[in-house]
């Protein structure tokens, strides 16, 4: 299918890793130019040479994203290269595992700056751009705002926030045809993923025990489908579909456990 993406001007935070890369990768695919945001020109480049590689094209900035001054000049410089703005993708984040009980201020202020609040920045920034372009919004949110995990607090709150604020998004701009949705990703792949399983003894074991509660297939959600899907609603396929939270998890949150 053709999604009708081809020359779109898309941001992507955390475009060059894990989930963000699929997504940099999937836009090229259907023509699309997204623009990588991330830390690390290194990771940037090395994503853009993968896209370039498959016969795609992108391009990069440069930004911390926990500085607010940063995520303004990073959409500064997307808009002053291409004179526009067509899509915004929310990805950048980690699940920093700040608790209740073990947390502190300091490091709960600290994840809500990694987690959430350059998601706001990162759309007030680029609303003039998606106003003019009546583009669309997708944030990348995460399961543990509905589901809970134990000692990540801050990450929880941080993803309840990205889903509040893809509805409250939706609403005010209505009038301007801009469409808002989440994807929301449950047990999915990634070197952050492979990284927290690598912290438990029995690495084979405790992937097994995930996976095997995994509905659909018994298998984690690739970073592909989540791909697939974010190039969907930001085409205009998706043209009527504006506040929703999609959980593309195989099932993991919504079906019976009866199931498992």
């Amino acid at each position: 299918m053709d999604l009708g993406l081809k020359d779109k001007i898309i941001i992507v935070t955390g475009g060059a890793k894990g989930i963000g890369a699929a997504i940099s990768a999937v836009l090229a695919q259907e023509g699309a130019i997204p623009v990588i945001i991330g830390r690390s020109e290194a990771d940037n480049l090395l994503q853009l040479e993968r896209i370039r590689e498959a016969g795609g094209n992108g391009a990069q900035a440069v930004a911390e994203l926990t500085d607010p001054l940063a995520c303004e000049k990073a959409v500064a410089t997307v808009a002053a290269e291409f004179g526009r703005i067509d899509g915004l993708v929310n990805n950048a984040g980690i699940n920093d595992g700040v608790g209740l009980e073990k947390g502190s201020y300091e490091a709960f202020m600290q994840s809500l700056h990694r987690n959430l609040v350059h998601y706001y920045l990162m759309a007030h920034h680029a609303l003039p751009f998606l106003k003019t372009s009546k583009g669309a919004i997708v944030n990348i949110t995460s399961k543990t705002a509905e589901t809970g995990q134990g000692n990540t607090s801050a990450y929880a709150a941080a993803n309840g926030g990205r889903n509040a604020l893809t509805r409250e998004w939706a609403v005010e701009l209505l009038p301007f045809s801009i469409r808002v949705n989440a994807i929301v990703v449950a047990e999915s792949w990634t070197p952050l993923y492979e990284s927290w399983i690598n912290t438990f003894p029995d690495k084979a074991a405790k992937l097994a025990s995930i996976v095997e509660r995994i509905p659909f297939e018994k298998r984690m959600t690739t970073p592909e489908e989540i791909a697939q899907m974010t190039a969907f609603l930001l085409s205009g396929k998706s043209s009527h579909t504006t506040g929703q939270l999609i959980h593309v998890d195989g099932g993991y949150v919504h079906l019976d456990r009866a199931l498992i």
